[in-house]
């Protein structure tokens, strides 16, 4: 079953993920947030989607798709035309 609404990979300590986090929050996106030092298979998730390597924020969307460390400007365009589908 797909997931119905973005979720957001990353860790609490990171600047990038908390730039989307904030971003997906004032936009008044649903998200679900995932701390892959805390959820083991969301940690296993961004790993396997990123050859071995834990890169954060890794954003899946509700069509399948994936941005990983976006830029603000990839991320807005994303989620304005996921809006749209």
């Amino acid at each position: 079953m797909a997931e119905q609404m973005i979720i957001l990979y990353g860790t609490s300590w990171c600047p990038q993920t908390a730039r989307a986090k904030r971003y997906l929050v004032e936009c008044g996106a649903e998200f679900k947030w995932c701390d892959i030092e805390e959820d083991v298979e969301g940690c296993a998730y961004v790993e396997r989607i990123n050859g071995g390597n834990r890169s954060v924020p890794t954003i899946l969307f509700p069509d399948g798709s994936v941005l990983v460390e976006p830029s603000s400007a990839e991320l807005e365009k994303k989620v304005k035309t996921s809006r749209k589908s």
